[in-house]
């Protein structure tokens, strides 16, 4: 069975102490196993993907009304944050690392990723990254409506509370039937 793990919105600006809309250290504290991830999934001929999140300053975007301007194409705040981005730039060349922008909370949502992934007959996914409760939470639940089999890696996702952790966990356990590792 061919796996992919998706790595979502690792970026400076979600990540870094200085990032636009940063998680900050529960994030940062992810860095490591993420990159850990990436080279398991990688050696054993499995996909990792990274679904970016991808503004240009359009006033009518939902998010405009909830987010301060972040993750703006082209600038630093969107780039990969740290290990994870130096793992990206070692293995991009690669037909099994996949980065593409998005401009929703769901990394399906204006995406090409269902066609990509069933292209390759991938129908295991683990999602990490962050936020928990925002971005991964809305593509595991897009996954599931698409039936995929879905895996929250634990130490893989982290968010901007506790309780938006917790209850996202929760979730993904007792409402899309994830298997969290």
């Amino acid at each position: 069975m061919t796996k992919a793990l998706l790595i979502i919105d690792y970026t400076n600006d979600f990540v870094a102490d200085n990032g636009a809309l940063t998680c900050g250290k529960p994030a940062q504290e992810l860095e490591d196993y993420l990159v850990q991830l990436a080279n398991r999934f990688y050696q054993n001929g499995d996909y990792v993907i990274f679904p970016t999140d991808a503004h240009c300053g359009d006033r009518f975007s939902p998010e405009a009304k909830l987010f301060p301007p972040h993750n703006v194409v082209g600038t630093p705040g969107q780039q990969l944050y740290g290990k994870v981005n130096d793992w990206f730039e070692q293995h991009q060349a690669s037909d099994r690392v996949y980065q593409f922008n998005k401009n929703r909370y769901s990394s399906f949502q204006n995406t090409n990723l269902d066609n990509y992934l069933r292209e390759r007959k991938i129908d295991n996914l683990w999602i990490a990254g962050v936020c928990t409760d925002i971005c991964v939470l809305h593509t595991a639940i897009t996954a599931y409506n698409l039936n995929y089999q879905i895996a929250i890696p634990v130490k893989g996702v982290a968010t901007f509370t506790k309780h938006g952790q917790e209850w996202a966990l929760d979730h993904f356990k007792n409402s899309l039937g994830a298997t969290l590792v």
